[in-house]
This record gives structure tokens, C-alpha cells and sequence, in this order.
């Protein structure tokens, strides 16, 4: 079956990037000032194979500053003990209230990315729904896998985060994998293991945005 994301047409109170405006300046790797507007650039998306929780990767810059990358779930349902992982709370007018936390804090998130990495699967194919159909939903960037190996598409999903650093790159620690993800996109980074690239309107040279090493 083919991985997909289904977009409802809704209002959100407050925005995406209204929460992140108020969340970004809190974060060590940021480098503009509180309270200038965020501005989304593009977004990518990952399918939770038990339909719970939404992904989305949000690619974001404040002024004429870098772009950062920030991963997000969206969740039905606050987590216990992952309140440092909390971006925020918003009112969807389709599925009520929302749980936003930083996705590099939330298992379902770091599955995803394992298994993208891993296996070469992509972001999900986005879907809205009107009138009660499904139209596809063109994305606004293409991510990519290289240096897949048969070790890694072997590997079992992770199950567990041991760790998560607060730093750029970001580092999760799993029960399987290190998982780095950058949160200034730049040519400069570089890890070794599988690497998910990514390009989009206006940056079409491929930018490193994940990595994955067997631990």
C-alpha cells in the first residue's frame, strides 16, 4: 500500500507558524530574535502506519535568516512525560484539539524517519479531501535516499528513543539506530550512513536533511 497523508481542509487557531514563532526563540540553534514572523518554505510528510498520528517536517525561515528544519507530530491526545517535547496546542476545525511536539522527541516520528532512510520510501502522497473525495495534493518539495545498504534494509523499526540531544544537528538515539537530523540546512553537513536529501523551490541542489547509522 502506498504511503499517504490525508489533509483536511480546516482552520487552525493558532497557525503552524504562529506556534513556532513563539517555540523557535526557546531553541539553542536558533539565530533570529523573538517575535519575527516564520515563514514556511516547504514541508515533507511521513505516513504512521496506525493512522494516529500526523508527521510533517516543516521547513521554515524568520527574515532573511537560514532555513530551519523542524519535524512535527500532531497528536489527538497530550503524551505523558513528553511535555519538553511540546511545541504547543492548537484547535483544528476538523479533529478538535491538536498536540503539536517536536518530532524529534516522539517515537512515531523517529520510526518514520528510520524507515525512510532505510528503505528508500519517501515522504507520503498527500491527499485533501472535498466534497467527500480525495484529490491528490502536489508536494512542495522532493526528498531522496542514497547510501542505502542491505545491513540497514534489514534492520528492524526502532521501537525505542534512548536519547535526543537539543543541539544542532539534532542526534536521537534509539534502540537500533543514531538518527541525526540538521536544523540549518547547509551544503556543509555530512555523516556517514543512509542520507535523506531533499530539494525544493528555490534550492534545487540537494540538501542533506537526515541521517541513520546502525548502532
Amino acid at each position: 500500500m502506498p504511503l499517504m497523508a490525508l489533509i483536511h481542509k480546516a482552520t487552525l487557531s493558532p497557525t503552524k507558524v504562529e506556534l513556532l514563532a513563539a517555540w523557535l526563540p526557546g531553541r539553542p540553534w536558533y539565530q533570529g530574535e523573538a517575535g519575527t514572523p516564520v515563514e514556511r518554505v516547504a514541508s515533507y510528510r511521513f505516513d504512521d502506519p496506525e493512522g494516529a498520528v500526523g508527521i510533517e517536517t516543516l521547513l521554515v525561515k524568520t527574515g532573511s535568516g537560514p532555513t530551519y528544519q523542524v519535524p512535527l507530530t500532531y497528536r489527538g491526545a497530550p503524551v505523558e512525560g513528553a511535555d519538553e517535547w511540546l511545541v504547543g496546542t492548537m484547535d483544528h476545525s476538523a479533529l478538535g484539539r491538536r498536540w503539536v511536539y517536536d518530532g524529534t522527541g516522539d517515537i512515531v516520528y523517529a520510526e518514520a524517519l528510520a524507515q525512510a532512510l532505510l528503505t528508500g520510501s519517501g515522504q507520503a502522497q498527500e491527499f485533501m479531501e472535498v466534497d467527500g473525495h480525495l484529490e491528490p495534493r502536489q508536494p512542495s518539495m522532493a526528498i531522496t535516499t542514497s547510501n542505502i545498504s542491505t545491513d540497514f534494509a534489514e534492520a528492524r523499526a526502532v521501537i525505542a528513543i534512548t536519547g535526543t540531544t537539543t543541539a544542532d544537528p539534532t542526534v536521537i538515539e534509539t534502540d537500533k539506530l543514531t538518527l541525526t537530523i540538521p536544523r540549518l540546512l547547509t551544503h556543509a553537513v555530512s555523516f556517514p550512513g543512509a542520507v535523506l536529501f531533499g530539494t525544493w523551490p528555490g534550492q534545487p541542489a540537494s540538501i542533506p536533511l537526515a541521517f541513520a547509522n546502525p548502532r
